[in-house]
């Protein structure tokens, strides 16, 4: 079982339930997905910089990404409908806990001048979107193959109803949140 997992059952699941006075284990949030979404803004001058993305998504995931296509045609960015814009992963299960493990733990610490990350990234649903600014903090990637610097979106959707309930499910699993008041 997974470390993350294991801490969820264990230690997270029984602190939520004395908290919000849940009469079932049933009623306590929990990490439903993770979606990590790339946006490729350069792939109508350089085609390749998609296949790079690819590459560097399914490192850092362990899955192969999904390539998202363009809905509607923008003249003024070169851009036709259906043309190829993004990359996405959604992760569930094992691969999930694994990724947000390894985010928590080692990824988000190498960011320079890390001090937490926000409190008010909530959706107002649970869900929680953390922007990346650079591809560069996962250790799968080789810094010496990096064409260019790309940041990405992580969107962890979790079944709680509040925010409230997500941020003491996000903050017990790990997450570093920064310090001081909630916001």
């Amino acid at each position: 079982m997974n470390r993350l997992l294991a801490k969820y059952k264990n230690d997270v699941v029984p602190a939520l339930m004395k908290k919000y006075n849940y009469t079932s284990i049933m009623q306590c949030p929990k990490i439903d997905k993770v979606v990590v979404n790339v946006g490729v803004g350069d792939v109508t001058v350089n085609p390749k910089a998609l296949d790079e993305v690819v590459e560097e998504i399914t490192a850092i995931t362990g899955q192969k990404p999904v390539i998202t296509k363009a809905k509607k045609s923008i003249a003024n960015f070169k851009l036709r409908e259906g043309m190829p814009i993004g990359v996405k992963v959604t992760l569930r299960g094992e691969r999930m806990y694994e990724f947000l493990d390894k985010l928590f733990n080692i990824d988000l610490p190498r960011v320079r001048d890390f001090r937490g990350v926000s409190r008010s990234a909530f959706d107002g649903r649970g869900n929680y979107t953390l922007g990346v600014r650079e591809q560069l903090i996962f250790p799968e990637i080789n810094y010496e193959r990096v064409q260019r610097v790309r940041g990405m979106d992580v969107v962890i959707v979790t079944t709680a109803n509040t925010n409230d309930e997500a941020m003491a499910l996000l903050e017990n699993m790990g997450m570093p949140f920064t310090k001081g008041e909630r916001e």
